[in-house]
């Protein structure tokens, strides 16, 4: 079963591919989400990387907590589920 870690403080500048090379150290990389601005396409400082077991993930998060990318010390953790968001919204139009 695929485990997904959170990784945070990145700088802007890193890449999918940086990561990959780094988070492949650690086992096997399933795949990477880095997070952009859909406005400017920049690269929002963080990333979620899913790896092929929770052995391999923990091993990540020993490896590269704290540890130093682009002159950044980087998050890593065990990704979050994702909460999901309120279908409250309502249209434009209100009738009374």
């Amino acid at each position: 079963m695929d485990v997904s870690l959170y990784v945070g403080n990145l700088s802007y500048n890193t890449t999918e591919d940086d990561l990959r090379t780094l988070f492949s150290q650690a086992g096997t990389v399933v795949s990477i989400k880095l997070i952009t601005d859909r406005d400017t396409g920049r690269s929002k400082g963080f990333a979620f990387i899913e790896m092929t077991t929770q052995v391999e993930a923990e091993k990540a998060i020993t490896l590269f907590n704290g540890s130093m990318m682009d002159e950044r010390p980087m998050k890593v953790n065990i990704a979050r589920p994702e909460k999901k968001r309120s279908s409250n919204r309502r249209g434009g139009y209100r009738s009374y």
